[in-house]
């Protein structure tokens, strides 16, 4: 992986580490030596996951006639690489699990629901197709991992990845790059390297969305997975049948007798690692019953394939412009929400909000934040001179300039009348007294012209850093940019003045 793309995914997201049963899970990954008696005292050590793995161990997934009541039965049984990764299968989903948010847009559950299916078809496949694949399941169940990922550290920015997908009529990576400039593709990749998950099982989930440009067959394996646990758990299952029975006979060689068994054999599997999980089942319906749906749609609506995709496109014609008109209204209601109707920046109320996501991010991720006020010097007597309409002129050209200087990352925002305020997420102390004065240098040589007189202003800048080994509240962090911003104007204005909180302090 190229050392750019690092950086924009750092740029954008801080991505998790793992729990310390994870990290000592992995560490037994890495060391080719570990024995079964060591992984169950690691194992042993969280007594839920103990119970969660010799729940699945005794399921009817692996229909053993005796009872596996030890983690080193398990091993004995399965291999100690087959529970080392159903062990890690379980802590993954318990780690990705901590990081989901209170909004409800995105279901968990049902992301969960259909990796498990993904999973146990990538398993149940390459059996069918005689290949030795001891990672497959693990790899089936992590393979969208950066979905979850990429939305709970920012929703707001992965709603948009959503309405992108549905009014563009385009997948979900194209959908991602054009929001974030990478996909969950490459963050998931990226997220199990880092954990010091084997190669063999990152690497093909850096490209399982595009099958054609990677020879490695696990990517193909948990494309077709992906398709099934589609059929299972979206639409149009017509066109998915049709797509599936085409590549598994290009790709393995697979028949039509094989496809409907394997499917069906995917749907009693599922149902039976799902309860292991702990997640409902719901209205899982077998394959033979999915197509015997499909048979009637066809011969309801008396039509070929072809003429049925055709007519489907049509349809979707009028919902897309629907979509695209309603997507602009959504646009504009957002844009009224959280922006200022007059420079443009954030609001105040969004300040607030992302202040509180940041807060909580520095306190999970140990990682820097600095937050700036900012207040225009002398600004009520521009106004008093020269009227209110002139004022605006002002605010909104300093709006600009500060628009123009900050990163991506950062939320600028009007805190109110003259007084503007910037979140800098990821910022040091040194980056944030930089950005500071860079912006108080340009905006003292920004010059109007009002009733033909040449008006220059001024700004003064207070400012808090923390570094991210401190605790702060909201409110003692405001207060001290205030503080700063106050000591600013009262030793001559057009200054800049930061505190920084010791890594010590807790507020």
């Amino acid at each position: 992986m190229q050392a750019p793309y690092r950086e924009l995914i750092t740029q954008d997201l801080s991505l998790p580490t793992p729990p310390a049963v994870a990290a000592r899970i992995l560490q037994a990954i890495r060391e080719e030596g570990v024995s079964g008696k060591e992984l169950g005292e690691i194992v042993s050590t969280d007594p839920a996951l103990t119970v969660k793995i010799l729940k699945l161990v005794n399921s009817p997934f692996y229909g053993f006639l005796s009872r596996v009541n030890s983690i080193e039965r398990a091993v004995g049984i399965l291999g100690i690489n087959a529970v080392k990764n159903i062990a890690l299968s379980f802590v993954v989903m318990k780690s990705i699990n901590r990081l989901s948010t209170s909004d409800d847009g995105f279901n968990m559950q049902y992301f969960w629901k259909r990796a498990i299916t993904s999973a146990v078809s990538a398993e149940l496949l390459s059996q069918n197709i005689g290949v030795n694949k001891e990672n497959t399941f693990v790899a089936g169940l992590l393979m969208d991992i950066g979905v979850p990922v990429m939305y709970s550290l920012n929703p707001f920015k992965y709603k948009r990845v959503m309405t992108e997908k549905r009014t563009g009529n385009i997948n979900t990576t194209e959908a991602e790059r054009r929001v974030f400039g990478f996909d969950h593709q490459l963050v998931g990749k990226e997220l199990l390297k880092n954990w010091y998950i084997p190669e063999v099982i990152y690497r093909p989930i850096g490209t399982h969305h595009e099958p054609e440009s990677d020879s490695n067959e696990m990517v193909k394996i948990l494309y077709i997975s992906d398709i099934i646990s589609s059929i299972y758990h979206g639409t149009k299952n017509t066109e998915k049948l049709y797509s599936l029975r085409r590549l598994l006979e290009k790709w393995f060689g697979v028949s039509d007798d094989v496809m409907e068994k394997l499917l069906d054999e995917v749907g009693e599997r599922t149902v039976e690692i799902l309860d292991a999980f702990e997640i409902p089942a719901g209205n899982m319906k077998p394959y033979s019953l999915l197509l015997q749906e499909a048979n009637e749609e066809l011969q309801k609506l008396n039509l070929s394939y072809e003429n049925l995709i055709i007519e489907l496109k049509r349809a979707k014609q009028n919902a897309e412009e629907l979509a695209r008109q309603l997507m602009e209204a959504n646009r504009k209601l957002q844009e009224l929400a959280f922006r200022d109707g007059l420079t443009g920046l954030y609001n105040h109320r969004f300040f607030q909000e992302t202040l509180d996501k940041e807060l909580k991010r520095v306190e999970r991720y140990r990682h820097p934040l600095a937050v700036l006020m900012i207040d225009i010097d002398h600004f009520k007597r521009i106004n008093d001179t020269y009227g209110h309409p002139k004022g605006d002129v002002v605010l909104k050209e300093i709006g600009r300039l500060i628009m123009d200087n900050v990163r991506s990352t950062d939320i600028p925002a009007r805190y109110g009348g003259e007084e503007f305020s910037i979140i800098l997420p990821e910022t040091t102390y040194s980056g944030a007294f930089k950005l500071a004065e860079r912006l108080r240098k340009r905006v003292e040589e920004l010059s109007f012209n009002f009733r033909s007189e040449a008006v220059n202003v001024t700004v003064s800048i207070g400012g808090a850093s923390l570094s991210g080994r401190c605790m702060i509240k909201k409110n003692i962090l405001l207060e001290t940019a205030d503080r700063a911003l106050y000591e600013s104007k009262s030793k001559g204005r057009n200054r800049t003045t930061l505190y920084r909180f010791h890594d010590t302090a807790i507020f």
